[in-house]
C-alpha cells in the first residue's frame, strides 16, 4: 500500500503537503507524517527518491513529474525490506541512485547517465555507512538526501534546498 501512495504524496494530494517545495528534506518530512510510513521498511526506498523527484522539479528542472514518480515507484517497489542487512547497499542509499537515473535518462548502454547514477548511490553509500550502524531508516534517508542535493547541485546545476537537519532519531536502533 505505501508504494501506491508516494505518488500522491509527491503530487501534493495531501493536506498538509507543500508541492512547490524545492527541499527534498521537508518533502519527506511530510510524507513521514502520513499512515503509510513507518519507522522502518521498504516505504523509504521509494520516498527518498520521490521526495528528490519532487524537489528538483520545483528548483527547475525539466522532468515530466508523474511520469518520474511512477518510474521511482516501479523501480523502488523492487527493493525489499532488509536490503540494507543483507545485500549490504541501504534502500536509501539506492534510491538517490534511481532519482538521478531517472533524470538523466540513464540506461545500461548510457555511459555518462549510468556513472553518475553510479557514482551517485556510491556518495550517498559511503555517507550511510560512514555512521557504522544499521537500523535507522531516517536517519539513513537524510544522509542520502543531503549527498544528493549536494551532487545535483555540482552534476546538474539544479540548486535544490537544503535545511540543517537536527535528527530527531538514534544513531542506533536497538533489536
Amino acid at each position: 500500500m505505501y508504494l501506491s501512495l508516494s505518488k500522491p504524496a509527491c503530487q501534493g494530494e495531501y493536506p498538509h503537503f507543500s508541492e512547490t517545495s524545492k527541499n527534498p528534506i521537508e518533502i519527506i518530512r511530510k510524507m513521514m507524517e502520513q499512515p503509510f510510513c513507518h519507522m522502518h521498511g521498504p516505504e523509504h526506498h521509494v520516498m527518498v527518491g520521490s521526495a528528490l523527484l519532487a524537489a528538483y522539479k520545483n528548483a527547475g528542472g525539466e522532468i515530466d513529474l508523474p511520469e518520474a514518480l511512477l518510474e521511482m515507484m516501479n523501480r523502488g517497489k523492487t527493493i525489499l525490506g532488509g536490503v540494507c542487512g543483507f545485500w549490504d547497499a541501504c534502500g536509501a542509499g539506492i534510491s538517490t541512485g534511481m532519482f538521478i537515473s531517472i533524470i538523466s535518462g540513464a540506461t545500461p548502454l548510457k555511459d555518462e547517465p549510468w556513472g553518475l547514477a553510479n557514482k551517485m548511490t556510491s556518495k550517498a553509500l559511503d555517507a550511510i555507512g560512514s555512521i557504522g550502524v544499521p537500523r535507522c531508516c531516517k536517519r539513513d534517508f537524510y544522509m542520502a538526501i543531503i549527498s544528493a542535493i549536494d551532487y545535483v547541485a555540482e552534476n546538474f546545476n539544479i540548486q535544490m534546498e537544503n535545511v540543517n537537519c537536527n535528527l530527531r532519531f538514534h544513531t542506533h536502533i536497538s533489536d
